[in-house]
């Protein structure tokens, strides 16, 4: 299964307060972003590199609640209790050309592929039915349509490296650590 990272989530109790962790910690501000209807999230994205970025997700207090469980946990109290202390790096996505093959190889239960679209984004992507993590490793990711860090401003921030739930980002003003 060939898979390779994407993006980074930050999850935060608003999207204001991950927005400001994020920009006071990496000195950039950040780009654009949009709503997930389907979850009732928004988010606001950073260019990590060619497609690459890093995502700050939060629950939309406009949206209507979800039919399902959002993604990430974050209707969970744990998930809840944890972002009342500070936004964090909670998880990572990977990419990968067949999103299908990479789910029927996964062990049982196997996540749920859904389809979405933002704007002009479409990807589908991997969600345990019940919100939780995938277990084991990444969230999923396909996309078919062009890659949202093709379209973001660069603000001079690369992904050094990736451990766990430990990133080093590379800065205009110098390299920092984003923790779980």
């Amino acid at each position: 299964m060939e898979i390779r990272f994407d993006h980074l989530v930050i999850a935060a109790r608003t999207l204001e307060e991950g927005v400001d962790w994020v920009e006071r910690r990496l000195g950039v501000t950040m780009g654009a972003g949009g709503k997930h209807a389907l979850m009732g999230t928004h988010n606001r994205l950073l260019h990590l590199g060619p497609q690459r970025f890093l995502e700050v997700l939060a629950i939309d207090p406009q949206a209507p609640r979800p039919s399902r469980p959002r993604w990430f946990e974050l209707d969970t109290p744990q998930m809840q209790a944890r972002l009342a202390r500070s936004p964090a790096l909670v998880h990572w996505v990977a990419s990968t050309p067949d999103i299908e093959s990479a789910v029927a190889a996964m062990p049982k239960p196997r996540p749920e592929v859904l389809d979405l679209v933002r704007g002009d984004f479409r990807w589908k992507i991997t969600v345990p039915a019940d919100g939780s993590f995938p277990s084991g490793g990444p969230t999923l990711i396909q996309w078919q349509s062009k890659h949202p860090a093709d379209v973001l401003a660069d603000a001079g921030c690369r992904l050094e490296s990736l451990d766990g739930l430990a990133a080093t980002i590379r800065t205009p003003k110098g390299t920092v650590e984003l923790r779980e």
